[in-house]
């Protein structure tokens, strides 16, 4: 049995959009045998691109029901049965997220019409919904409403079983996440992996002695896993898998938090495959100096080669050059200056003035060095308090990171229910871990990207 839906949304992310519609059409292998279909009041503002895409407004779903009241009707309708949507991992992930906030962990084993329709038919220029039911004869009522674009996707999933006289026989298997569970050690039950939230956190695989041999993080837990369980890509892998004799794992909420306890986890108890990660994972840094007429300097060097703190590391060599390229070009430094044009005269960028001659002692120096200054203080968190604030493992709390005087001081978590929360709130919550490298460049990172909810300077 199968559940085919499509949602529209107000956005393409769920972590800060919501559902506007939803259609589900259950069907039985050969025939439709039940429907529903209903608007959803988003209880947030739905953006002009996204009316003039769906033609969904406020108005239209001002007196619609909101998600939990539907949210009922949504289980029942899809118990038992693999969902199925085209690139269906979007509708499932934005569905997840609205019962994560109902505190409700919904699990479905999920078909993608995409990935179907590659394997069955392949050859097509587009698999996008619209393209290939173009190319494939199928009208869709309604193009971006939910009714419409999931009827649709019945219709091509009718037709792609109808190209494959065996399919349904191998539906099943092709569904997450029954498909990569099929050579597993025997000590492990499919019945167990389907268990794992699809929620971010850190996951140990234990041998059948029960020893620990590898620690990772994953935002999304099940998939991680199912991609290592399924990886026959080296024999090193091959051989891990056989070994897996035991799953455990921590959610975090934050996949901030599941790296800072991956690298922390992984250098207390040094798993055998985590060989690569048991030391620093960052070999390079980048260091700042002065060049005998005052402008400062920024190399790229092995850790340890000079006997001080990189402003910041980098797994490999191309990564440090990526970096130090797109830092040269957004605050117009020197490319022979920060090591990537190697002249005696003047670097390459001087010629097509987009470099200020600093190179050849054209410009001031306070002037460059203060361009570079800026550069460096965008770097760090030295000598700075801060309490970073990023989602928890339910809607009523979050994750809260310590840095103490430009020290790490650990990670814990806070009910935000409470009436009054301040600083001293905060930090009480915090268990103590040690502060090196590995933790202050994932951090570092982590705040370049603005993937956080929020940071308290104290």
């Amino acid at each position: 049995m199968y559940a085919i839906l499509d949602i529209e949304t107000t956005g393409g992310s769920p972590k800060n959009c919501k559902i506007t519609e939803i259609a589900v059409f259950i069907h039985d292998g050969t025939k439709v045998i039940d429907e529903f279909s209903t608007l959803i009041n988003p209880e947030v503002n739905i953006p002009y691109f996204i009316t003039n895409l769906t033609g969904i407004n406020n108005e239209m779903v001002e007196n619609a029901p909101k998600f939990y009241e539907v949210a009922k009707k949504i289980v029942e309708l899809t118990d038992g049965k693999i969902v199925v949507g085209h690139n269906v991992k979007f509708d499932y992930g934005f569905i997840q997220s609205e019962f994560k906030q109902l505190g409700y962990d919904f699990n479905r084993k999920t078909l993608c019409t995409v990935k179907l329709s590659r394997k069955i038919i392949p050859g097509y220029p587009s698999y996008s919904l619209g393209k290939i039911c173009d190319q494939l004869g199928i009208s869709i009522n309604g193009r971006h409403r939910a009714a419409g674009d999931a009827f649709a996707t019945v219709k091509l999933f009718e037709l792609l079983l109808q190209k494959s006289a065996d399919i349904q026989q191998e539906l099943p298997l092709m569904s997450e996440p029954t498909g990569r569970l099929r050579n597993l050690n025997e000590f492990l039950k499919p019945d167990d992996i389907n268990k794992i939230p699809e929620e971010a956190g850190v996951y140990y695989f234990h041998d059948s002695e029960g020893n620990l041999i590898y620690i990772g993080k994953s935002k999304n837990l099940h998939k991680r896993i199912l991609d290592h369980l399924g990886n026959r890509n080296s024999r090193r892998a091959m051989e891990m898998c056989e070994k897996i004799a035991d799953i455990s794992y921590e959610l975090t909420g934050s996949e901030l938090v599941a790296l800072l306890k991956e690298s922390h986890e992984i250098k207390t108890h040094l798993p055998f495959y985590n060989r690569k990660q048991r030391t620093s994972s960052y070999p390079l840094g980048l260091y700042p100096s002065k060049d005998e007429h005052g402008y400062i300097e920024l190399r790229i060097r092995k850790i340890g080669e000079e006997n001080k703190t990189p402003l910041t590391c980098f797994e490999n060599k191309s990564e440090a050059l990526d970096y130090l390229t797109s830092m040269v070009q957004k605050h117009w430094l020197c490319q022979k200056l920060c090591g990537l044009y190697d002249t005696e005269g003047a670097c390459f960028h001087y010629d097509i003035r987009q470099c200020n001659g600093a190179c050849v002692q054209k410009e001031p120096v306070k002037t460059y060095n203060d361009r570079v200054e800026k550069l460096i203080a965008g770097l760090g968190y030295d000598n700075e308090n801060l309490l970073i604030i990023d989602t928890g493992r339910s809607a009523t709390e979050r994750a809260v990171i310590c840095i103490e005087n430009g020290i790490y001081k650990g990670f814990g978590y806070l009910d935000i229910t409470e009436s009054y929360l301040g600083i001293n709130d905060m930090k009480e919550c915090i268990k103590p871990a040690a502060d090196n490298r590995d933790i202050r460049q994932i951090i570092n990172n982590w705040l370049h990207k603005n993937k956080v909810e929020k940071v308290i300077r104290f």
